[in-house]
């Protein structure tokens, strides 16, 4: 089957609306495998220099820098060394997200899918659409039990690496049909034309608790986007993982890991800003925190500034005084039943929920 690509509208995540997911505050991010773009690169703080810089970048940086508290965008963690950073991250005895998952599949894989096939009708097609699928991982585990005709969606704004892993999962899956979509799921979207007389059910699919990332108004209104996305008429189902509230020693150390790779992933961010936005952060003046919000149920990433100082980014100046936060990241815990709650807002209701062993993790399959 030769490539295609399917072009959705791809927006950037910034400014302060409140209709759609387009425009979120900053410390938000779409998520932890996000593009990668070139930062091969150096640039001066000249104005000639500062005219090649990636202008959402820039823009983002000084409106989050500017602000009180000062914030910075986590979708921004992802040049080629934070991607290389959050690989090893994820290897960590510590950073148990990605485990768990990967064993929630593991062990229950059989029960979701036969939770997923009772909505099907007999012999007619279904969709599996992934919001953010970049390397496609656990959706494998779908793919391989779910029964053909199947027809998969993955969305990622990275196109390049959509297509190149579209077109590997061509050669594993031959009798699926792969229709890669490149836009950014944030954004209101329109997939492709569903016949219903062969196709009975759609399955949106958004693992790696991402949806922690958003704060509980904007995970609202994704969950809201995500069922006008997926028709109700066509059997709409929403299967997503969302990490669980726990001890708070598991969870500050699995965001400050002993071997300070969490510590290096988040200073990264100041040495790209550095690199490709002509700054001059000194990075061993800033230290890594993370922090449990009670009151929110949150982890939050911080970068601390150990003494008062101005830095430059581009031809701006930003002063920070000592213990001056940079607040770069939310990952939102939830218990089953705020999760339930929060989605049942957005019209979604539970069909089954599957933890692992240590309950640190759970994937709930929904129906509108």
């Amino acid at each position: 089957m030769p490539s295609t690509l399917l072009q959705g509208p791809i927006r950037p995540l910034n400014a302060h609306g409140a209709m759609t997911l387009s425009e979120t505050t900053t410390v938000d991010c779409i998520t932890r495998s996000a593009a990668r773009p070139d930062t091969s690169q150096p640039c001066s703080r000249s104005a000639h220099e500062s005219a090649r810089y990636d202008q959402h970048f820039l823009q983002a940086v000084r409106q989050g820098l500017a602000g009180s508290p000062k914030r910075l965008p986590c979708k921004y963690f992802y040049d080629q060394r934070g991607s290389e950073l959050f690989e090893q991250i994820c290897e960590l005895p510590e950073y148990y997200p990605m485990r768990c998952e990967t064993q929630i599949m593991q062990d229950h894989i059989g029960s979701m899918v036969d939770a997923i096939e009772r909505r099907r009708r007999p012999g007619s097609s279904l969709r599996l659409v992934e919001l953010g699928s970049g390397s496609s991982v656990k959706t494998r585990w779908l793919l391989e039990s779910l029964a053909c005709p199947l027809t998969y969606i993955p969305i990622d704004i990275s196109a390049d690496h959509l297509m190149s892993v579209a077109s590997g999962l061509r050669d594993d899956f031959p009798g699926c049909r792969i229709e890669p979509m490149a836009a950014d799921f944030t954004t209101p979207l329109v997939l492709p034309e569903a016949d219903d007389e062969t196709t009975s059910a759609t399955v949106a699919y958004f693992p790696g608790s991402t949806i922690g990332n958003f704060q509980p108004e904007q995970a609202k209104t994704l969950l809201r986007q995500i069922g006008e996305l997926i028709p109700r008429h066509n059997n709409g189902m929403l299967l997503v993982g969302f990490d669980l509230d726990k001890d708070r020693d598991v969870l500050r150390a699995a965001y400050d890991d002993s071997r300070g790779i969490t510590a290096r992933f988040n200073l990264n961010l100041l040495r790209r800003i550095n690199l490709e936005l002509g700054g001059d952060f000194a990075l061993s003046q800033f230290e890594h925190q993370a922090r449990y919000n009670e009151s929110l149920h949150r982890i939050e990433m911080h970068l601390v500034s150990q003494v008062a100082q101005q830095v430059h980014v581009g031809e701006e100046t930003f002063s920070f005084a000592a213990g001056e936060s940079v607040h770069t990241e939310n990952s939102h815990k939830y218990s089953r039943q705020r999760f339930e709650a929060l989605a049942a807002t957005a019209g979604w209701s539970p069909r089954g929920t599957w933890t692992d062993r240590q309950g640190y993790f759970a994937v709930t399959l929904f129906e509108l």
